[in-house]
């Protein structure tokens, strides 16, 4: 994911049809662990470069299941589950492996366009190592089909411990609760963050129609650009798609665009018609880092209660990791 650091990794695939994966992490095995066994956790990385992780499910015991979602760019769902065959906290996990549907029914590979030769279940065994204040992360998946398959498994479980060693390294060396969100008054809510970025790539990321879908909204939503007009007077519209298929709409006018430093437009959710924010955000570059700020001003003091019913302060947080995320792979 990250370009500035080369993986130290190993990767095979054996004439037993076993795809090996060796993946030396910086970071404690207790945090890589649990990276991998709580679903909360799992959802920050799971899936290729560009992939999202809408849903993760799992009973984590011996005889237990799992049911994961990713989801591609494109917003289409591949779903997988299995049965936890052993479990040595800290040190190995198996369990198999297979492509499900929504309600975790397995399913034929040609359910999602792959061959008939696709086995109906496979065997991913990982294996945690403690090394010095690091995991050697090894994995194994066995009983792949064999051609372009392998090719396609190797860079997806690649990308994907790309994200999770992203994931546990920003876990490892940046406190929590990055963000601060306040409300100096009954009618705003004002929300900061540091992104470890130069100021035109941050304000290109909230200003570059492509960049969106990429880092806009919670994890589990899936979101598409139907109009982003970036210029005073222009207009925008969004659309987050759930995993159930439902959609919600927002939409807003660009009021001012001073590149790279404000940014200043209105937004409504078109579920609740007629209640309009006015969002300012400004960028502040400091020491190659830049401090974004976005000011949220409402109608009425009673807007600005129900919006942080919603969960705004969840999702806001979620969208900043996702671009914090963002960043670092563009680097």
């Amino acid at each position: 994911m990250t370009k500035t650091k080369p993986r130290s990794e190993k990767t095979k695939v054996s004439k037993g049809r076993e795809l090996v994966i060796t993946r030396m992490i910086d970071a404690p095995r207790d945090l890589v662990w649990k990276a991998w066994t709580d679903p909360e956790h799992v959802r920050q990385w799971w899936g290729p470069k560009h992939f999202t992780a809408p849903a993760a499910k799992s009973e984590f015991r011996v005889g237990g299941t799992y049911l994961y979602c990713m989801r591609s760019p494109e917003g289409k769902d591949y779903w997988s589950t299995g049965v936890f065959r052993e479990i040595v906290r800290h040190e190995r996990i198996v369990y198999t492996d297979s492509f499900a549907d929504e309600k975790g029914r397995v399913v034929p590979g040609t359910y999602y366009g792959m061959g008939e030769d696709f086995p109906l279940e496979m065997v991913v065994t990982v294996t945690f190592e403690e090394r010095d204040g690091k995991t050697r992360l090894t994995l194994r998946h066995a009983g792949m089909p064999g051609g372009p398959h392998d090719e396609d498994a190797k860079q997806g479980w690649n990308e994907s411990l790309d994200k999770l060693t992203e994931f546990v390294s920003d876990r490892r060396s940046r406190p929590k609760g990055r963000m601060t969100f306040a409300t100096p008054s009954d009618r705003e809510i004002v929300m900061e963050r540091v992104f470890d970025a130069p100021r035109e790539r941050v304000f290109k990321a909230y200003t570059d129609p492509k960049a969106i879908p990429l880092w806009w909204g919670p994890r589990r939503y899936t979101t598409i650009v139907e109009k982003m007009d970036v210029r005073p007077g222009g207009t925008w519209r969004y659309i987050s798609r759930g995993s159930d298929g439902a959609e919600y709409a927002f939409h807003g006018v660009y009021r001012e665009i001073v590149p790279p430093r404000r940014v200043v437009t209105t937004f409504e959710f078109e579920g609740t018609p007629g209640h309009v924010v006015v969002d300012t955000a400004t960028f502040e570059e400091h020491d190659g880092k830049t401090k974004v700020s976005v000011t949220s001003r409402f109608e009425t003091a009673e807007d600005r209660d129900e919006m942080m019913k919603t969960g705004m302060e969840e999702g806001a947080r979620e969208s900043w990791d996702r671009l914090a995320e963002f960043l670092l792979e563009e680097d």
